[in-house]
């Protein structure tokens, strides 16, 4: 795994060290998988944000639940390890749920985003969030960018074969 991966109790003690510090923390949550511009982008608005980005990362049992059994096409390790290349990127937490309601109510982040396509009234975690004192802010996403549009595209672009996609010869 990444040296940003750290677990749930190492991620509450940093963000209390944060807290102790008056520092702000931002957290965000998703697949990120076949990480691309969109994701960059709106990582890196997200860690303008505050002072250090902590990201709630789906497990692959997770996003097959979420997504179905073709995905994830990365697996979270590997997931991990790209997201932890982004100078952005501080902090990284696995979980297993299908929401990151456990991980929000432990972490209690300062401020909590979304890409703009939810409501803060549709983001998991905004009531406790906002119950404790801090903001939570829905991201502008970078239009046509997107991981469902980018599968879609290579399947166009090669077929689909029997196992999904022909043969690249």
């Amino acid at each position: 795994m990444s040296d940003k991966t750290v677990s749930l109790f190492k991620a509450i003690e940093l963000r209390q060290q944060a807290k102790a510090a008056g520092k702000k923390v931002v957290f965000t949550n998703g697949v990120f998988d076949i990480l691309h511009r969109g994701h960059v982008e709106y990582l890196q608005k997200a860690r303008e944000l505050g002072d250090l980005l902590i990201i709630g990362l789906n497990s692959d049992s997770s996003v097959q639940r979420i997504k179905g059994p073709q995905r994830p096409l990365c697996s979270q390790e590997d997931r991990a390890i790209v997201l932890s290349a982004l100078s952005c990127v501080d902090h990284i937490v696995l979980f297993d749920e299908d929401t990151p309601q456990k991980l929000i109510e432990s972490l209690v982040p300062d401020i909590l985003v979304k890409g703009a396509d939810y409501s803060v009234e549709q983001i998991v975690g905004a009531d406790i969030v906002l119950k404790n004192g801090g903001k939570v802010l829905p991201i502008d996403l970078t239009p046509g960018k997107s991981t469902s549009g980018l599968i879609k595209r290579i399947v166009a672009a090669y077929g689909a074969g029997e196992d999904g996609i022909q043969k690249m010869e």
